[in-house]
């Protein structure tokens, strides 16, 4: 990099960027991103008319597609690049670009502060890059997020490496294997690895003689006496085949061998998925609108993950002992329940046998606040309290320790890392969303903010909580790393600044092996395609058909001149992330549109007063607005009312049944759970270009995205599709066909549950052999509790307390 600048600096090409500083100067700002840079450059080489390879191929266009924010300060000008995915480099360049030198991240950061008045000469450092020593760690950008991969080639190696003690390590995790008090995998009668070899042989020699199919407990005690416990299989061939796998996994060590291997040997039996912010019940709550999509994940895996270990326990012949697997959502009980069942202790999740939800009040001298619903903003000062006191109720109702912690968002991360510390269990992380990506420059200016958001509080706690996991579970590539354009959400957590608070100077190792992505999928008996006529319900058709498109009510604004117009349907939320008036207002913009469309809007609100803050009053309160100033009327409907789950699934077909489409038009998506929704029931789908949806949706070829801050785009590639399927009247059932495969052959919750599972076994064999590593972080993680995050929490509670 320097060796570019010091070409521009001795070139012609200088005065370009001489020019590029100046206009950023000449602006009412100092701190300059990405989209604003490249703007302010397009403008200059179109000015100054240069060729058209000088704004891509020039050693300055070079500089500047490397260049992420420039902070311009007097005559000094900051440069963050980020020459590559997951990398970060700073440079600084001095008056009269006369020099140019790479900076510490610990200097950018007092030059944030600096930025915006509030520099501090000693400040605490935040440095986890130490704790990853020891660990191995993933070279290629393009594996981030693949760790499970790498862990098991990474194992496979060391295990030819030095047989000797990797054996024993194995005989020593069976060894210690049982489950309350029951021994399973091997017994007394071996006492080494070498013996676990030799004795392996002769329980193949004896099981090479029995039928395949014959039962466990018809040879059980034989096996028992060569030293096998139960756990291996639930017949001859499947014992023999899983004892093969070691055998061949101690001669041989292969990746796919080691996989196989562990995903058969039971070591998970009781889980505790927590979530706690939001309405978890299942009988018209699943969550608030903030909390919808967390609470439908929630559940979902809950029952797919107690299905799955009921499988794992009959396969593993574990059944006939009484063995039964338990998954537990562990939330709050909300005393103000408002008429739901999120006053009850317990719930049983329903599909399953033994999942349940379990609910623990938070602890309070303020009945006012702990007995009511609290927003993800203001729960930080109940959550460690929380954590002791869903210890105590998990171990009575688990009768026993769990065997993996799964957190979920920021305040469940946080519980399942206290938890999982104190029960010395193996802990995931899964954020669903990030909140500091989402709220631009909200550590640097968090003071002005503090007494809203409890952004301190919020960050801290995501700082111990993925540095504390295991394992980490996202669902997309971006949400780590992003794109070559655009930094991910647990990137934005590597260095940043929180003035007069602390520095990050590395907060995560984004090539750490932890990453693992694995996408949800959805609920196949809900959403599913509308051609399925069996499985579809018709008085509910009518019901919801009435709803969408001829149904007077108070929560519904509009109706449709011209019913059989192709709809354009959207699901969300009143935000301006979920950006429904932006596609209201495209929509507005085009006539075209208007002519061959409907555009039908189901969301959670309809009227301001609904509205539970400033923000979503002023979305609901645009949303009008754009409607009247476009004369809308007439052309769509916006249904203001949260629909159960089953009616919005039929939604979705009904909408296929007049060969509509969805568009999903939010600013940003994480991921994209209506988008999953929309395609699995069979509706071409539409969305946007930032986030997790580029992995989704194969543009052009099963679905298309799209820049939701260009709105005559966005009309033009509608209406493409539009006049393609006007034309040749089998494309709209091409597209369709080819959203519903994409949806099942990759994202199902079969998949995930057994990719989940198998990462649980893994990482906690991992653990257990870097015990001493491991142990080092966590001490450090704990301190940042205890020294930053309980402090900030107290803060909030005293805001509590004098309301």
């Amino acid at each position: 990099m320097h060796e570019l600048v010091q070409t521009i600096l001795n070139s012609e090409e200088k005065t370009a960027l001489r020019h590029l500083i100046k206009t950023l100067s000449a602006l009412d700002q100092r701190y300059f991103l990405r989209n604003e840079i490249l703007h302010v450059f397009a403008e200059y080489c179109q000015n100054s008319e240069k060729p058209g390879y000088f704004f891509h191929s020039s050693s300055v266009g070079k500089l500047i597609h490397y260049t992420h924010e420039m902070i311009v300060e007097g005559e000094i000008t900051w440069f963050i690049l980020r020459p590559r995915i997951g990398s970060q480099e700073v440079w600084r360049l001095g008056a009269n670009m006369t020099s140019f030198e790479q900076m510490t991240p610990e200097a950018l950061l007092d030059a944030r502060d600096h930025l915006v008045n509030r520099s501090q000469s000693q400040i605490l450092k935040i440095d986890f890059s130490p704790y990853y020593h020891g660990y191995p760690r993933i070279n290629d950008p393009r594996n981030i997020g693949q760790g499970l991969g790498f862990l098991n080639r990474h194992l496979c190696g060391q295990v030819l490496t030095d047989p000797e003690y990797w054996l024993e390590v194995l005989f020593d995790v069976f060894h210690r294997h049982s489950y309350d008090g029951i021994p399973l995998l091997i017994n007394g009668r071996i006492d080494s690895g070498k013996q676990l070899a030799k004795q392996l042989k002769q329980a193949l020699n004896f099981l090479n003689e029995r039928p395949q199919g014959e039962p466990y407990e018809k040879f059980r005690f034989d096996l028992q006496e060569l030293g096998f416990e139960p756990g291996w299989g639930n017949t001859a061939s499947r014992v023999r085949e899983t004892l093969e796998l070691l055998n061949r996994l101690i001669d041989t060590a292969e990746p796919a061998i080691l996989e196989t291997f562990v995903s058969r040997v039971p070591t998970v039996f009781r889980v505790v998925l927590v979530s706690i912010h939001g309405w978890v019940s299942q009988e018209g709550v699943l969550g608030r609108p903030e909390t919808t999509g967390q609470v439908i994940y929630v559940l979902e895996q809950a029952r797919h993950l107690e299905n799955k270990l009921q499988e794992e326990i009959k396969l593993a012949g574990l059944d006939v002992l009484g063995i039964q697997p338990q998954v537990i959502i562990l939330t709050r009980l909300i005393p103000n329940c408002e008429g739901t069942l999120c006053n009850l202790r317990l719930e049983k999740v329903e599909g399953t046998q033994n999942a349940w939800i379990l609910r623990v009040p938070f602890a309070g001298s303020n009945p006012n606040v702990t007995q009511n619903w609290i927003s993800r903003y203001e729960i930080w000062p109940y959550l460690e309290r929380f954590a002791l006191d869903a210890e105590t109720e998990l171990l009575a109702q688990f009768r026993g320790s769990p065997d993996l912690i799964i957190g979920n968002y920021s305040d469940g991360n946080l519980v399942a890392f206290l938890l999982a510390r104190r029960l010395k269990v193996t802990q995931c992380n899964i954020a669903h969303s990030l909140e500091k990506p989402k709220h631009l420059f909200s550590n640097l200016y968090w003071h002005d903010l503090e007494d809203k958001y409890h952004f301190s509080a919020q960050y801290t706690a995501d700082l111990i909580g993925m540095n504390g996991a295991d394992f980490i579970i996202t669902s997309t590539y971006q949400e780590i790393v992003g794109t070559p354009d655009t930094r991910g959400q647990y990137e934005s957590y590597k260095c940043f600044t929180m003035p007069q608070l602390y520095h990050v100077v590395d907060g995560i190792d984004l090539f750490s092996p932890k990453f693992n992505m694995i996408p949800p999928g959805v609920n196949e008996h809900i959403f599913f395609p509308s051609n399925q006529k069996q499985d579809r319900d018709i008085t509910v058709s009518r019901t919801v058909e009435d709803l969408l498109f001829t149904r007077e009510d108070p929560q519904i604004l509009g109706h449709l001149e011209n019913q059989s117009k192709r709809p354009i349907f959207a699901v969300g939320a009143m935000t301006a992330i979920d950006n429904l008036a932006g596609l209201a207002e495209c929509f507005g913009k085009s006539q075209e549109l208007q002519q061959s469309c409907n555009l039908i809007i189901v969301a959670d609100k309809l009227h301001p007063h609904q509205a539970t803050n400033s923000k979503e009053t002023e979305e609901i309160e645009r949303l009008h607005n754009i409607i009247n100033e476009y004369n809308l009327h007439g052309h769509i409907r916006w249904v203001g009312m949260q629909i159960p789950i089953a009616d919005l699934g039929e939604a979705y077909r009904i909408i296929a049944d007049f060969q509509g489409i969805f568009v999903h038009f939010a600013r940003f998506e994480a991921f994209g759970r209506t988008i999953l929704e929309a395609m699995s029931s069979g509706l071409p789908t539409f969305a946007t270009q930032f986030g997790g949806s580029l992995e989704i949706i194969e543009n052009g070829e099963d679905g298309f995205l799209l820049n939701p801050t260009d709105l005559e785009g966005t009309a033009k590639t509608i209406l493409s599709f539009i006049d393609q399927c006007n034309a040749y009247l089998e494309h709209w059932y091409k597209i369709s066909e080819l959203v519903i495969q994409r949806v099942r052959n990759k994202y199902n919750w079969q998949l995930h549950t057994k990719q989940l599972l198998l990462l649980a076994k893994i990482y906690s064999f991992w653990k257990f052999v870097n015990q001493e590593v491991g142990e080092a972080k966590a001490g450090y993680v704990e301190t940042l509790f205890y020294l930053l995050y309980k402090p900030r929490a107290e803060k909030i509670l005293e805001q509590h307390m004098q309301r």
